[in-house]
């Protein structure tokens, strides 16, 4: 479907959906005023078929409609607060994603009017929020970790497959790691930690009852993570905590390294994600890492999170200027009829 720029002064609405919740900002195509922001605490559910799109929607409408009632607007059912362009970025969007695609665009258009919808992975949104619509790589770590990286032809993907097969160096690990470390010094096995240990007894209780606490839970990855701050406190004075975190920041430098834009010279790697709050015990041996491996990368932190990077994108597709690659999966943006997907550059894995 071809349609003209959108007025300057158009609304374009940004979604971020996460484990956590999701997240809604409305601005302007122009960002001529503040967005305003709506948070919706509970996550949006998946199921066999992928991200359930009703139950995305569901929290989005209603979102939406209070954040134009309180910009001024008149509610869309009134003919006004038409939303020129939406972006959502969602986890689990490349893999899970296909009722998304089918059903969101054509839903979308018909309640709020959107001509312009954009659906993303999360990790996308991450890019878009702390490099922009240049070529560079971002590191979104967080529970999990994936690496992602464009010349603007190609994007280039490294992990984020989950705990139980990647995530190398995310939340889930480290915290894995530190906990196998305490299990290692309660049974008297070498490697263990006697600090972790002791640690883990405050976090969880006896240690070994923490398996019963562990393994029956949906939301292990995020139960795992909650255990990599304690990783990071023991730094320092913990040699088992430091080879953690030194393993870890290399497992992210390689995974940055693999997605930088071959022919960039001085490449941009942005780190984003709430796993960078650890701060120095993680980040020192992370910039060393990289330092190694992309020794001419210009290493940066605290740019825009992915809901700002999903406003950004709506911006652009407001005002015909997306220049991020367009891709199935990735980042999808359709063409003609709803619900067709169109062929694009697949993304390559780092």
């Amino acid at each position: 479907m071809t349609t003209r720029p959108a007025a300057p002064g158009a609304y374009v609405l940004g979604v971020d959906s996460g484990g956590s919740g999701l997240r809604v900002a409305l601005g302007r195509a122009d960002a001529s005023a503040e967005p305003l922001t709506a948070v919706c605490a509970e996550p949006v559910r998946t199921g066999p078929g992928g991200i359930d799109a009703a139950h995305l929607l569901a929290q989005i409408l209603p979102a939406a409609r209070e954040l134009l009632v309180r910009a001024g607007a008149s509610a869309p059912e009134e003919g006004g607060g038409t939303v020129a362009a939406l972006a959502v970025g969602a986890a689990g969007m490349a893999t899970l994603g296909g009722r998304l695609r089918a059903e969101l665009p054509d839903a979308l258009e018909r309640a709020l009017g959107v001509r312009r919808p954009a659906l993303a992975a999360d990790a996308v949104t991450a890019f878009a929020g702390a490099v922009g619509q240049g070529p560079g790589a971002v590191v979104a770590a967080g529970t999990g970790m994936i690496a992602l990286g464009t010349d603007l032809t190609v994007w280039r993907r490294a992990d984020g497959w989950g705990h139980l097969l990647g995530d190398n160096g995310g939340g889930a690990w480290i915290g894995r790691a530190g906990l196998e470390a305490a299990m290692r010094a309660h049974d008297g096995r070498h490697g263990g930690s006697p600090a972790l240990l002791e640690r883990l007894h405050a976090v969880f209780g006896p240690a070994e009852e923490l398996p019963g606490l562990l393994y029956p839970r949906a939301d292990r990855p995020a139960v795992l993570a909650s255990f990599a701050p304690e990783v990071a406190a023991c730094a320092g004075a913990d040699a088992v905590a430091d080879t953690i975190l030194r393993t870890a920041a290399a497992h992210i430098a390689d995974a940055a390294a693999a997605v930088c834009p071959a022919d960039d010279p001085n490449p941009e790697v942005a780190l984003t994600g709430g796993l960078f709050r650890m701060g120095d015990p993680l980040l020192v041996p992370l910039r060393e890492e990289l330092a190694r491996r992309v020794p001419a990368a210009r290493v940066t932190t605290g740019g825009g999170d992915p809901l700002t990077g999903a406003l950004r994108i709506a911006r652009a597709l407001a005002v015909d200027d997306l220049r991020l690659p367009r891709h199935p999966t990735m980042l999808f943006v359709p063409e003609g009829p709803r619900g067709a997907e169109p062929a694009a550059n697949p993304a390559r894995n780092g």
